[in-house]
């Protein structure tokens, strides 16, 4: 719009220009001002015409140019309207959705509640039943009891004191039966929420306190030439004594025994290097702090190459390949440790070799079962050294020096401690109890093996009914035969509960002993 009237003024302008000329041109002549005037007319309207005819082209390229634009910005706002009109269906159909889902799940709601109300009334029904039922045995366990009672009443001859004394001994016999009921529930119980703990927790006690052993597996002696040597072993102010003892770890005995010393150590390793130091220091003679620093340097070096050498022996007798350099050296120390008088490397051994032969038995992996069961008992050589059970420290070294997960699981398995996860490990634990059960195995006095077996036999044939007893898997078990007629099913697990408690009150035995009932009846008749 700007740019016509510009032009429009340009045109005027351009007028006014030619009138000026022409009024100029008028006093130079007439003809010559026609002349003039006829050319600047002639030039003013061309430049005129031009001039309207380029304001016209400008004037439709403008009018073109904001019907464009007018245009665009109408596209850009119908885009604009159908995105908002998109959004806002979407949102609907959103919203319809979850109206729609809120709907579903309240009609399920519903239909939970009406089964609810449904079970409900059944459940009320069924327990209106019950009563009735309950109140019709109600009365007639009243209709038997009068019926028992007129009964008893028409006994003839019996008297007063007889029919109390009859009453007296039925009412204990059902005492006696609900007892003996409610005693087995208790003690299945019992069972199945404290025998497992009870026994990982007593077998531990035992493994790290048994009194009996201490002095035995905690001490070794060492022989002199002559009492005169325990005064050198002793030194002057007692320095090489106190040196030995600092450079061992271990302590030095000295009392009247004659010509022998006690060296007395819990940790075993250390109590064979200051057995071995001392025995090459009265051998040599020559006893001062320089030289037991020498020599029980020298001696650890040799206990050293002895435990790997005996590791090594063991894999290479076992057939098992591949243990890591520090797994030989627990292997190893197995040698100088013991549980309840049984050397640990001599048992790791031979449930190895049983594990393999079951193994083999039942097509099953040889290696991975003898591998297992040779590291079963592993954590026990770290009792004395970390805190945890020998199954937990076994199974933190197998896992830590990269052993296979069937073997680790065979470690923390073997005492039921987690599930089995193979067949292996289940070998392995039987490998286990095998070796560790049979008679002979474990530190035992024959005489106390014998008095314990006379013992429970003892206990057992002392209860009226009795018919034999014996003592069976090296008195690990119990067995007794009872006469029928004098104990029911009832008293069996009574008697069974009072034999266990006085074997347990009685008599000292490792593990546990299991205490097995036998009644049997027979009905004869003969055909004719």
């Amino acid at each position: 719009m700007n740019q016509t009237t510009l032009v429009a003024v340009l045109g005027v302008l351009v007028v006014l220009a030619s009138a000026a000329f022409f009024i100029l041109g008028r006093g130079l002549g007439k003809s010559a001002v026609i002349e003039a005037q006829k050319v600047a007319k002639a030039t003013a309207e061309e430049t005129s015409k031009r001039i309207l005819t380029e304001a016209e082209r400008d004037a439709e390229s403008l009018r073109k140019n904001a019907v464009l634009s007018g245009k665009e910005e109408l596209i850009k706002a119908r885009e604009t309207w159908e995105t908002e009109a998109r959004h806002r269906r979407e949102e609907v159909e959103r919203e319809e959705r979850r109206v729609q889902d809120r709907e579903t799940q309240l009609d399920r709601k519903f239909d939970l509640l009406d089964q609810r109300e449904k079970e409900a009334s059944r459940r009320a029904s069924d327990l209106g039943r019950k009563e009735k039922s309950v109140s019709d045995r109600e009365a007639e366990l009243e209709r038997l009891i009068a019926d028992e009672r007129r009964r008893l009443e028409s006994l003839a001859g019996m008297s007063a004191g007889e029919a109390k004394a009859e009453l007296i001994n039925r009412l204990e016999k059902e005492a006696e039966a609900d007892a003996a009921n409610r005693l087995r529930e208790i003690r299945e119980s019992a069972k199945r929420n404290a025998e497992r703990e009870a026994k990982k927790i007593v077998a531990l006690a035992v493994q790290r306190i048994a009194s009996e052993h201490t002095s035995e597996i905690s001490v070794s002696s060492v022989s002199l030439p002559n009492d005169e040597m325990k005064g050198r072993i002793i030194g002057r102010e007692g320095r090489n004594i106190r040196a030995f003892e600092l450079a061992t770890g271990a302590d030095v005995v000295i009392d009247d025994t004659p010509d022998t010393v006690v060296v007395s150590c819990f940790d075993p390793v250390r109590r064979e290097v200051a057995r071995l130091a001392l025995e090459k220091l009265v051998t040599d003679g020559r006893i001062h702090p320089g030289r037991i620093e020498e020599v029980v340097a020298k001696s650890r070096r040799e206990v050293d190459a002895q435990i790997v050498e005996l590791g090594e022996q063991a894999a290479y007798e076992t057939g098992i390949h591949g243990l890591h350099p520090e797994v030989i050296k627990l292997i190893g120390r197995m040698k100088w440790r013991t549980s309840y008088g049984q050397n640990i490397l001599d048992h790791s051994k031979e449930v190895a070799h049983l594990a393999g032969i079951m193994a083999a038995e039942l097509g099953l992996d040889v290696t991975m079962a003898k591998r297992g069961a040779l590291l079963h008992d592993i954590g026990k050589v770290l009792t004395h050294e970390h805190e945890g059970t020998h199954v937990q420290l076994g199974v933190e070294v197998a896992t830590k020096y990269g052993e296979n997960p069937l073997v680790v699981n065979c470690i923390a398995a073997h005492h039921d401690d987690v599930p089995h996860e193979s067949e292996v490990s289940v070998l392995v634990q039987a490998a286990d109890a095998i070796s560790g059960s049979r008679p002979g195995a474990r530190r035992e006095a024959f005489e106390t093996y014998v008095k314990r077996l006379e013992g429970l036999e003892k206990i057992a044939s002392s209860y009226r009914g009795v018919e034999k007893v014996f003592a069976i898997q090296a008195g690990r078990e119990v067995r007794v035969l009872v006469t029928p007629d004098a104990v029911d099913d009832n008293r069996m697990t009574a008697m069974a509960d009072e034999i266990a408690r006085r074997i347990e009150a009685e008599l000292q035995y490792p593990g546990q002993i299991k205490v097995v009932l036998i009644r049997e009846t027979r009905a004869t008749d003969v055909a004719r």
